[in-house]
Formats: structure tokens, sequence, C-alpha cells
């Protein structure tokens, strides 16, 4: 008998291989299978490692090389259409993490530097190569956009738009990255531009990019912001600020915009309402992150805004994705023998995971605009 007979034997007799199987069956999506899609187990021990440790066990899995997938962003699109996240069985420390956000505020004022720290500031070098000139480390607009500078170009210039940014105004960037929103607004709509980090690494960038522009790039956190401006805009960091937070969030926001300013809303969402903690990705790549729903945003604007637009262009979130991945891929050999092997799988995992949740609209990204109520009406372009 050929070991790969013996290999399918003992396999049809692991408890565990049958219950993985049926699962991924039910999502079109064979085990050793020929297509795109399936996924190709090198350690049998993943089966019950993954259900026994979920989501956990599914992405460290990978990154020990237990099994590899040609198209991860069609595997995980399939798997969360199929619902299978849901049919996981939860380890008993993903239970006591969903706990511990509950009751603790994972995003307090000590605790909120951490993902600057492991995340933000990995290297200049790999988000400089990864992302657009811009370095915009957020979803692109793809309405007319073919190139990942295209829709990030238009996504800077919709923000601009939406906001009615002129010549004189002041505008408040909290979580403002690499500075490349700072710069734009700054350089094309003339205004005066104070932005907002916890990323050590992003300011020093940051500063770098606005040289000779009226820009202020401030490392502190959001919370110590008392100075009203005329425009307030915040692209991918209220995924940071987490449930405990959002009223004091708005409340900041609030305080420091004017009486007839505009306030747009960057954020990727959930479609429920809970703490929305994936263990893996919190363990991996955003420490304390929790993804804001309707409700949460609605609930804790209520007090101070009028909502006066709602923009969720998710899907363009996959496309971003996808072009983030082609361009990870073809400058790894410039990267790999700082980061090593292991940190790009898990890179890759993370990529292509995102991807098959926006695909699969399993989470959605959001523009919000808000004023105090101004007279007449908001027209928001689209």
């Amino acid at each position: 008998m050929s070991s790969s007979c013996i290999e399918e034997v003992s396999l049809e007799e692991n408890q565990w291989y049958r219950i993985v199987q049926e699962m991924l069956r039910s999502a079109d999506i064979d085990i050793n299978g020929p297509r795109a899609w399936d996924i190709q187990v090198i350690n049998p021990a993943f089966f019950k490692r993954v259900l026994q440790e979920g989501s956990l066990g599914l992405g460290e899995s990978y990154m020990d090389g237990w099994w590899e997938c040609e198209r991860m962003d069609m595997f995980f699109h399939r798997v969360l259409l199929a619902k299978l996240d849901e049919k996981l069985p939860h380890h008993f420390k993903d239970t006591l993490r969903i706990a511990a956000a509950r009751l603790t505020n994972q995003q307090s004022r000590k605790r909120a530097w951490i993902v600057g720290k492991e995340h933000y500031d990995l290297g200049n070098d790999l988000f400089s190569l990864m992302l657009d000139s811009h370095m915009q480390y957020s979803c692109g607009y793809w309405k007319d956009a073919r190139t990942l500078e295209d829709a990030q170009n238009a996504k800077l210039k919709m923000i601009c738009e939406k906001l009615q940014l002129a010549p004189g105004m002041s505008l408040l960037d909290i979580g403002c990255g690499w500075g490349g929103l700072a710069e734009y607004a700054a350089r094309y709509y003339g205004v005066r531009v104070s932005g907002v980090t916890i990323s050590a690494e992003q300011q020093k960038m940051a500063q770098q990019r606005c040289e000779g522009l009226d820009v202020t790039i401030l490392l502190q956190d959001y919370r110590d912001l008392n100075e009203q401006y005329d425009r307030i805009v915040s692209v991918g960091m209220f995924e940071h600020v987490g449930p405990k937070n959002y009223a004091t969030y708005f409340s900041v926001v609030n305080r420091n915009l004017k009486p007839d300013g505009l306030f747009l809303l960057h954020t990727i969402g959930s479609n429920t309402t809970g703490e929305n903690v994936d263990p893996w990705l919190d363990r991996y790549i955003f420490p304390n992150g929790r993804l804001p729903s309707v409700s949460h945003i609605a609930e804790a604007s209520e007090p101070y805004f009028v909502m006066e637009d709602w923009h969720n262009f998710g899907p363009d979130y996959d496309t971003t994705l996808m072009a983030w991945i082609d361009r990870f891929l073809a400058v790894w050999p410039e990267l790999a023998e700082k980061y090593g092997e292991r940190f790009k799988r898990m890179f890759i995992y993370y990529l292509n995971a995102c991807a098959g949740a926006f695909r699969a609209r399993h989470m959605q990204l959001w523009q919000v605009m808000f004023t105090h109520g101004i007279e007449g009406g908001l027209r928001v372009p689209h």
C-alpha cells in the first residue's frame, strides 16, 4: 500500500478530520482538493487544533506551516459566507478574552499606545513599500480608479470635498498615520492641519512628509485634545477606540469642533453590535482593536451631532487589500532578511482574511458625516 493511501486511511479514521471535512464541504471547500480555494493540509494535527482553538488555531497553524492555500482570500470568502466562524467552538481563552473586553477598558490611556508600538511601528520600510505614495493604510475609493494610487488619490479628494475645505480653515486629523491626508489637505486646499498619532514611527515620517507646510504632527492621546477647529477628520482610527470609550471620543470631537464645523468619521464597521473580538487579529495584528456597529456609532454620537450622511463602500476594501497583497509579495525579497518567513505568513494571512471578510460583506467601510445641525443641511458628494 502506498504512503498516500496510508495517509488517506488514517485521515478517514481521524474524528477531527471528519468534523472539519463536513464543515468545509458546506462551504464548497475540499481538503487537499485541486481548486485554488481548497486547503492543502500538511500536518494532520491541524484538524484537532482548529476545532479546539478556533480562530487562533487556524491562524497560528498557518503561521506554523501546517496548511497552505493558493487563494486564501477565496477560502475566507467561502468560510464566512457559510458562517463557519459561528460554528467553530470557542476556546476557553477566547471566552475569557471577550469577558475581559466587556469588563475592562482595553483601550485606556495606558493601553492605547500598545497598537502603535506593536503594529504601526513595525517599520516604515514595510509600509512605504506596500502602500501607495500617500502612505494610505485605509480603504481606497475605486469607483473610477484602476490602480491603488488612483484609488487612494480619489479617497483623499473625496474626504476633502466632503469636508468642504477652503484656504485658511483649520483641520484636525485624529489618527493622522504617516501624514498623507494632512499633506494633501494642506498642499491642495490651503488649510492649517494638526495631526495626532500614537505611533512614534508615524510621527517621524509625517513630520518629514509635511515639512514646509502648515502642518503640526503631535504624538499624543486624542483625549488630550482641547482646541477648536473648523473641520475634524478621523480615518482608520476609530477601530482602536473601543466601546467603553465611544462616548468619550464623541465628546472630545464635540469639544474640539466649532459650532458650524464638519466632522468626517472613516471607519471599518461590524454588522453586529458586540465586542467583535477576533482572537488571532487581537494577538498578532491589532491589539485591543474593536469594530463598531451602526448602533455603537449612533448611540455615542446622538448627544452631540446630527448625522448628515452615511456612505458605505466596504467592497472597495476587498480591492484595496488585494492590491496590498500584490505589492507586499512583489517587494518581499527586499524585506525577507529583516522580517523572516513566519512574519510573511502572518501578514499574508491577515491581508487575505480581511479581503475575504469584506468580499463576504462580513465587514463594512463607512464614511459618516456629522454636524451640530447646520442650517439648510449638507449636500455630500460621493
